[in-house]
């Protein structure tokens, strides 16, 4: 199976490898959907930024623990409720997707 890749910014990069951090978020589109919904992945790779294939400093590697549909409302978003891919960080309850 293949590793869902995600890049981010610093300040979340930096939140999830703290543990402050415990979903991904990725809007709710046709570009979003053909990449997530009906797949599943062996892992989840975050990077911060593009890091050179050989930067293991600037990769987090969590276990696929699958994604929930939420609405949220967030400054990224321009602060209006939007529909989103919540891609769960390490350990969940409920992986049923």
């Amino acid at each position: 199976m293949a590793d869902l890749i995600l890049p981010l910014k610093r300040e979340y990069f930096e939140a999830i490898a703290r543990g402050d951090k415990t979903e991904e978020y990725r809007l709710y589109n046709e570009f979003w959907r053909r990449r997530i919904e009906g797949r599943n992945f062996s892992n989840v790779i975050l990077t911060l930024g593009y890091p050179k294939s050989d930067d293991h400093t600037r990769r987090l590697a969590f276990p696929w623990r699958g994604y929930i549909l939420k609405t949220i409302t967030h400054p990224h978003f321009d602060n209006r409720p939007t529909k989103v891919f919540a891609i769960r960080i390490g350990a969940s309850e409920d992986s049923s997707q």
